[in-house]
């Protein structure tokens, strides 16, 4: 089992950056593939992007290419998102989330694979 903790959320204008990191409890953390979701209110949680175990493999949601960046540090347990050029459609409470049992070069985009989750991190865009 893995406890996830996520940080770095806050209030930023349109056009600004966020850094949010996942810290992942225990020594298994090299084993799962693990991903960011978010929710925006009214709305159902959904992948926003996904990276394999050795983090050689990364995927996004369309919406968000070329302006979120997924890496991880299994060395130090740890998952991020870096948030660039945000825009207010992105204002969402973020989710990090380990999915077990992936091969090596793997990535989950589907909810249901992912068998724990952080508490979030609320990311909120002003026009």
């Amino acid at each position: 089992q893995v406890q996830l903790v996520e940080s770095g959320g806050g209030l930023v204008q349109a056009g600004g950056s966020l850094r949010l990191s996942c810290a992942a409890s225990g020594r298994t953390f090299s084993t799962y593939c693990m991903g960011w979701f978010r929710q925006a209110p009214g709305k159902e949680r959904e992948f926003v992007a996904g990276i394999s175990r050795n983090a050689v493999n990364t995927y996004y949601k369309d919406s968000v290419k070329g302006r979120f960046t997924i890496s991880r540090d299994n060395a130090k347990n740890t998952v991020y998102l870096q948030v660039n050029n945000l825009i207010p459609e992105d204002t969402a409470v973020y989710y990090c989330a380990a999915g077990p049992r992936a091969g090596l070069y793997t990535i989950y985009s589907d909810l249901g694979q992912y068998d724990y989750w952080g508490q979030g991190t609320q990311v909120t865009v002003s026009s």
